[in-house]
């Protein structure tokens, strides 16, 4: 390929896959939005390109197509590679498309309502913060239909992940949080049986629901049309917030952005995730395998995948088996990594009839081969920090309205009655 250059054949590739998150701002670590800033780093990215690690997607091809796809195609691949191998020549500005615009940092556009965790929080440079949680009181006295929600963490670089939470009006639920102050809850002591078994939880409760995850790198919760989720009227909101320290001190104020519905919508849409609490990764284990399956009690729509684990995660899988028999592989994920974790939105949504059983499958490597791994010596539980695991395979599920989620799972037994 010769004649390459920066404005008319680069700079279009760089718009569609990487200024996303390389711009000011944003979780990258250089802006690539102009040639300026483009032409020094031109050897860094061609070796991000040519060993695929940027930009960074990694579900594997031929299983699963999703719209949020950030792999380069072989024409957008052999483009960068040929620009920087002849010298990242410039060209004409002429030939540059229109840039990009994003609305004041925000990929949903001009959010109808910005609303902050309450307080600014010190991250100390050492140590381990836990799991550190923030209550904003009902912000909305009506019920809410949410198009797009997006988190924006106040300082990027000690903030790993945040999730975003409703809590309904009057629900016990860390009823000792304040408005405006952080909490830390008590952590529970989870009792392990002997063996890993497959059997898994579905994680819908009258309680808490997931309103939106921030993830470096991830995208934006957003809805098909027609589609919303429900934010109850009363509810408090809960940010969840898991720091890491990186040897400077950083104060953070996460906020989130909502994009309201512009008329009722015929379906809502529920985020929630399949675990398996019983999880038990023996000491040097390189290749430990983790199951978890759920069977679903009534007819929905399967929309997202997004697969957590921690530092040992090392790949992961998303299967149905449906009524009849017939297993369909939804999404593999042979190189997870956790620095990258990635929700893969389903360009086809896929309708689960009642009875059919979702695995996810996760593997591990808890032996010294693993560069991340905290301790090779040790077996792992189910836990919330990084040296911890978990098996925690998100998922969006759209249905009617009419619908409740909690149907999804078994009926709860009733208690035994006592005289």
């Amino acid at each position: 390929m010769f004649g390459v250059t920066f404005h008319k054949d680069v700079l279009p590739v760089l718009q569609a896959r990487c200024q996303g998150c390389h711009r000011a701002g944003e979780a990258a670590p250089m802006s690539l939005m102009t040639y300026a800033e483009a032409r020094p780093w031109a050897k860094a990215i061609r070796a991000a390109v040519a060993s695929g690690k940027m930009p960074p997607w990694f579900a594997e091809k031929g299983i699963g197509h999703f719209t949020n796809d950030k792999s380069l195609t072989a024409k957008e691949r052999e483009t960068l590679l040929a620009w920087a191998d002849a010298g990242a020549k410039e060209g004409n500005p002429k030939d540059a498309p229109p840039p990009v615009s994003f609305a004041g940092g925000w990929t949903i556009g001009k959010p109808d309502a910005v609303i902050d965790m309450g307080a600014d929080y010190k991250v100390p440079a050492g140590g381990t913060v836990e799991y550190t949680y923030f209550v904003v009181k009902a912000p909305f006295a009506e019920d809410k239909w949410i198009e797009k929600a997006e988190l924006r963490p106040g300082a990027r670089s000690v903030v790993h992940h945040v999730v975003l939470m409703s809590r309904p009006a009057g629900d016990a639920y860390q009823k000792e949080m304040k408005p405006g102050e952080p909490f830390v809850p008590k952590r529970k002591k989870i009792v392990n049986p002997p063996t890993d078994k497959g059997e898994g939880m579905l994680n819908i409760t009258d309680s808490l629901e997931v309103v939106s995850v921030y993830v470096p790198g991830g995208d934006a919760y957003a809805t098909r049309p027609g589609q919303a989720r429900l934010l109850k009227a009363g509810s408090d909101l809960i940010f969840q917030m898991h720091y890491t320290a990186n040897g400077k001190e950083g104060v953070d104020r996460t906020q989130v952005g909502f994009v309201f519905a512009k008329e009722p919508p015929k379906e809502r849409v529920v985020n929630t995730f399949v675990s398996n609490l019983n999880l038990r990764i023996p000491a040097g284990a390189e290749n430990h395998r983790v199951d978890a399956r759920v069977k679903i009690e009534n007819d929905v729509v399967l929309q997202s995948m997004f697969p957590h684990s921690h530092l040992r995660g090392k790949a992961w899988e998303y299967a149905v088996t449906y009524p009849d028999g017939r297993e369909e592989m939804l999404l593999r994920v042979p190189r997870y990594d956790f620095n990258w974790q990635m929700t893969y939105f389903m360009e086809k949504p896929l309708a689960l009839p009642k009875g059919s059983v979702l695995r996810m499958s996760a593997w591990y490597d808890n032996s010294p081969n693993n560069p991340s791994n905290p301790d090779p010596k040790v077996e792992v539980l189910w836990g919330d920090q990084s040296w911890e695991e978990m098996l925690a395979g998100f998922v969006d599920f759209a249905m009617p309205v009419t619908e409740d989620p909690n149907k999804l799972m078994p009926p709860k037994k009733a208690k035994a009655k006592t005289d």
